[in-house]
C-alpha cells in the first residue's frame, strides 16, 4: 500500500447484521471493502429479549483479522441501548434489546415527574418508548442497576473491550435524552429531577478523540501489528451515515434507510418548539457543532419482518411484482408504535387497513405495495415537516444506506416529495466512520470536503418525481382520516 494511502477499519453495527469494512483513503480517493459481514440476532431469554454482544464482539474481531493491516479502527452501533459493567469492569449480563418491553408505560411515570413538553424543551428529543432514559427508570430498583459502576453505550461497550479504556461518545450519548443539544453536555437537571445517576457514565468523547489502542490481547487474537489506534466516530450509526451524505450545499434533506428511515434535516442549532414535539421531531447530535434534526419511522423493519413470516421470498421478485400493483390502494402510518415489536407483521398490516377502511392487501406482493408506499408517504411528511419547523427549505433529498439498493422505494420517495432524490452511498455508515478517522488522521479537510470525495468517488443514482404530489397529499389525508 502507498505511504500516502492509509487503511481505516470501520466497524458497523446494524439492528440485524453488522460489518467490518476497510476505507483506503488517499489524496483524491476513497475506496471501501467490505471484511466481514456477521449476523446479529437477538436472543430472548425467560427474562426477555437480549442482544448477544458477545457473538458481536465475536465477530468484530473476526473482521479485523479479515481486514489485515490497518491504521486505525472505528466503531458505530445503533443507539440507545447499553451493557452494565460491575466496579471490576465485567459485563453485567447481556445488554437488553430496545425492543423488549420492559419501557411500557414508563413514559407516563416519567412525565409525571417531568411533563412531557419540559422534558423536550430540556433535551430535543423525541419521544421514543425505548429511550435510554426511560430504559434507565425501568431498570430503577433491579440488582443489576444496583450491582453496576458503569454504563457504556453499545459502540463504547465493544471499544473498552478492545482497548481498556472508557468513554461515552456525544452523538450517541445525544440519544439517551439526557444530553442538553444546546450546550452539547449532560443535562444535569433532568438527569437528577428522574433519579439518573450520572456518575454511571463515562467522560464525553467527541467524533475524531483518541479512544486508545488495541490492547496486546486484541492483536494477538487477530494477527495485528500495533500500535493500531482507536478512533472515536460519530458512534450512533446515523451521525456517521449523515456524515456520508453526498451534499454540496445547505439545502437538502436526508434519509437514513434500512432497518429505520431516519428523516430529516442538518442543522446549526437545535429546535426545541412546541411545534416541533407535537411533530414528535428529534434533535441528536452531529460532526462539527451540527444537529440532526429528523423524525424516527419504523423504515424497512415491516417489510424484513413480513419476509421473516414469508419464509424469506427472493427480494428482486416481490419487488418487480409490488411495482405492478396499483398505487396508494391502501396505507398505514409508517411511525406507529404499534408495528415496533417483531411477529406477525402481514396480521397487523392488514389489520390497520382494515381497521382505517382500506382495502386489504390480498398477497405478499400487495402487502410488499403498501409498505413502500406507506414509507414514502412517511418520507415525504418528514421532509415537508422538518422544512416548515425549522424554516429551512430543500431542493433534494438524498437517501442513503441500505434502502438504496430498493430503487422502487427511492422512486416512490421521489414521486411523493415532488423533489429529486440522490440515492447513495449504501454503506454510508461505514463510509462516514472512515472520514471522520481519516480526518482525524490528517487525510481528509473539513466535512465538505469530505463529502466532496464522496461525491467523486462513490456511485450514486437520481431519481427525477413523477406526475405531481395530489395523490400522495389525498393518502395522506385519507391516513389522517380528513
Amino acid at each position: 500500500m502507498s505511504a500516502t494511502v492509509k487503511a481505516y477499519a470501520a466497524v458497523d453495527l446494524g439492528a440485524s447484521s453488522g460489518r467490518v469494512m476497510v476505507g483506503r483513503v488517499g489524496p483524491g480517493s476513497l475506496e471501501l471493502t467490505e471484511a466481514h459481514r456477521f449476523a446479529n440476532r437477538p436472543v430472548r431469554v425467560p427474562e426477555g429479549l437480549r442482544w448477544d454482544v458477545l457473538a458481536l464482539y465475536g465477530g468484530v474481531l473476526d473482521g479485523l483479522r479479515a481486514a489485515g493491516r490497518v491504521d486505525s479502527v472505528g466503531i458505530d452501533s445503533w443507539a440507545v441501548d447499553y451493557g452494565l459493567l460491575d466496579r471490576d469492569g465485567a459485563l453485567l449480563g447481556n445488554p437488553v434489546h430496545y425492543r423488549d418491553p420492559r419501557t411500557e408505560g414508563v413514559a407516563e411515570k416519567v412525565w409525571a415527574t417531568l411533563p412531557a413538553e419540559r422534558l423536550y424543551a430540556a433535551t430535543g428529543l423525541q419521544y421514543a418508548p425505548f429511550n435510554t432514559l426511560y430504559q434507565l427508570v425501568a431498570a430503577r430498583g433491579s440488582a443489576q442497576l444496583a450491582a453496576a459502576g458503569r454504563l457504556l453505550l453499545i459502540p463504547d461497550l465493544l471499544s473498552y473491550w478492545l482497548t481498556g479504556e472508557q468513554g461515552t461518545e456525544l452523538t450517541n450519548a445525544s440519544t439517551t435524552q439526557l444530553i442538553d443539544p444546546r450546550t452539547r453536555d449532560w443535562s444535569h437537571d433532568v438527569a437528577s429531577r428522574l433519579g439518573v445517576d450520572l456518575g454511571l457514565f463515562a467522560p464525553l468523547r467527541r467524533p475524531g478523540d483518541p479512544a486508545g489502542a488495541l490492547r496486546p490481547e486484541v492483536l494477538a487474537e487477530t494477527g495485528l501489528r500495533g500500535p493500531v489506534p482507536v478512533t472515536t466516530v460519530g458512534s450512533h450509526d446515523t451521525a456517521s451515515a449523515v456524515v456520508a451524505v453526498p451534499a454540496g450545499g445547505e439545502r437538502f434533506a436526508y434519509i437514513c434507510t434500512g432497518t429505520w428511515s431516519l428523516a430529516g434535516l442538518e442543522l446549526g442549532a437545535p429546535v426545541l418548539t412546541e411545534a416541533s414535539r407535537a411533530a414528535n421531531f428529534t434533535n441528536e447530535l452531529g460532526l462539527d457543532g451540527t444537529v440532526r434534526y429528523l423524525r424516527n419511522i419504523m423504515g424497512l423493519w415491516l417489510l424484513q419482518e413480513c419476509l421473516r413470516a414469508w419464509g424469506e421470498p427472493e427480494l428482486g421478485g416481490l419487488l418487480r411484482a409490488a411495482a405492478e400493483v396499483p398505487a396508494l390502494r391502501s396505507v398505514v402510518d409508517a411511525g406507529d408504535a404499534a408495528f415496533l415489536a417483531p411477529g406477525r407483521m402481514p396480521e397487523r398490516i392488514a389489520e390497520a387497513c382494515r381497521a382505517s377502511g382500506q382495502p386489504v392487501p390480498a398477497s405478499p406482493a400487495g402487502t410488499t405495495r403498501c409498505i413502500l408506499d406507506s414509507l414514502a408517504l412517511a418520507h415525504r411528511r418528514a421532509v415537508e415537516d422538518a422544512q416548515r419547523l425549522a424554516d429551512h427549505p430543500v431542493d433534494v433529498v438524498h437517501v442513503v444506506g441500505g434502502g438504496t439498493r430498493n430503487g422502487l422505494l427511492c422512486q416512490l420517495t421521489a414521486d411523493a416529495c415532488g423533489l429529486p432524490v440522490v440515492a447513495g452511498p449504501t454503506e454510508a455508515a461505514a463510509l462516514g466512520n472512515v472520514l471522520v478517522q481519516a480526518r482525524a488522521h490528517g487525510l481528509v479537510g473539513d466535512l465538505a470536503g469530505g463529502r466532496r470525495l464522496l461525491t467523486r468517488s462513490q456511485p450514486l443514482t437520481r431519481y427525477e418525481p413523477r406526475g405531481d404530489t395530489a395523490r400522495w397529499r389525498a393518502a395522506q389525508a385519507r391516513l389522517a382520516g380528513g
